[in-house]
């Protein structure tokens, strides 16, 4: 579909702009749907704004219509998606919209669903204005990935990596150590409620021994899936990342993982899947993220440690960087956040900064108590 115009780009812009930050009040609510805005404004005034709040529950411009009543007819309806046009959970918004008496439809987003996409055109055959998509692809993709920029045969990957001034993620090998303070915490634990699956590889299960669970105010509405990298058998049964019946727990391991550690895993509800062997005993992080698309996590966020945060920024495989940096020095004892110096998303090798060199940041630069949260993606993207 190509762009239709707007006669008044700055004010449509300002409008979509708070439907798309509306959609943001659905994150972990709505997945596998995307997050979606609203925002009804006649004669210069809001008379309805909603948003798409549970996975199932109306969309957002049936919550919209819904506050604005009678006030509907004759409005501009502000839709940071295309409005759908498909029987699905719910009935087509298209109609919803047509029904109310909405004039106009200003939308940010295409639909690229087979059967949800085509709304403009069918608003358009209704009579209804339209103008839309007002936002990029890159726009659009950076709002709901899993959406619109999942690849079909991985899940769309972010890397979250809370590292010292001098670039360590922990004081030495083996310990666990806590970088980042209580307010940045606080973030990740939103983080994750947005996300279909949490990774992290041996060395990370074995020292933190974490839940991976998600514990802030923000619930999912399905719980993420608890992902372990673990070639040879290490991790025990024993992991606290087992004790939580609430989701699943997977275990990606290669053929070398002994018979009677598949076993432990599996009698405290663990699912093992096995993958292809690389060199030094890894698993093949491809492979790996081939099977865990198969098993329906479209994002993954992978929490660590270093080296597989590493591997993932050499092999391209990483769409998303979220770094926290914290206002500390561990010293040379420290276990380095990219062992492979110098890998960027390029595979560079040049001893410079690692892997920020070819990103960029995409929003400001966020202060959490004494942390600087940053979020970055691949430049040329």
């Amino acid at each position: 579909m190509k762009p239709t115009p707007s006669e008044h780009p700055a004010l449509d812009r300002q409008f979509l702009e708070r439907a798309v930050e509306l959609g943001r009040l659905g994150w972990g609510r709505v997945q596998p749907n995307p997050m979606v805005g609203c925002v009804l404004v006649r004669n210069g005034v809001v008379v309805g704004e909603g948003w798409h709040e549970e996975y199932g529950g109306p969309h957002a411009e049936i919550v919209a219509l819904s506050k604005a009543g009678p006030d509907a007819r004759g409005a501009t309806a502000y839709v940071s998606l295309e409005p759908c046009r498909h029987h699905g959970k719910t009935p087509p918004c298209t109609e919803a919209l047509r029904d109310a008496g909405i004039t106009r439809v200003v939308f940010g987003a295409q639909d690229p669903g087979p059967d949800s996409g085509g709304g403009a055109a069918a608003l358009a055959d209704y009579g209804v204005e339209v103008s839309g998509p007002l936002l990029s692809m890159e726009e659009a993709r950076r709002e709901n990935p899993g959406f619109h920029g999942s690849p079909e045969d991985r899940p769309w990957v972010a890397l979250k990596l809370a590292t010292s001034l001098d670039g360590r993620i922990s004081a030495r090998a083996g310990l666990r150590s806590t970088i980042s303070g209580p307010e940045s915490n606080e973030r990740v634990q939103w983080l994750r409620a947005g996300f279909d699956g949490i990774m992290v590889g041996t060395q990370t299960a074995l020292t933190d021994d974490p839940r991976l669970s998600v514990r802030g105010d923000t619930r999912p509405l399905t719980p993420p899936k608890r992902v372990i990298l673990d070639a040879r058998g290490q991790v025990a049964a024993s992991a606290r990342v087992l004790d939580d019946a609430d989701g699943t727990t997977l275990f990606l391991t290669t053929a070398s993982s002994p018979a009677p550690w598949r076993s432990s895993i599996e009698a405290r509800g663990g699912k093992i899947l096995e993958v292809r062997e690389e060199e030094e005993g890894r698993l093949s992080l491809v492979e790996t993220l081939r099977a865990l698309r198969g098993e329906g996590i479209r994002t993954l966020l992978c929490e660590g440690g270093g080296v597989v945060g590493s591997k993932l920024l050499q092999q391209r495989l990483v769409d998303r960087f979220y770094l926290v940096l914290a206002p500390k020095l561990l010293g040379s004892d420290g276990v380095p956040a990219f062992p492979s110096h110098g890998a960027s998303r390029r595979g560079s090798g040049d001893g410079g900064p690692g892997p920020l060199g070819e990103w960029t940041l995409i929003e400001d630069p966020l202060r959490l108590g004494n942390d600087v949260w940053m979020v970055l993606e691949p430049k040329g993207v």
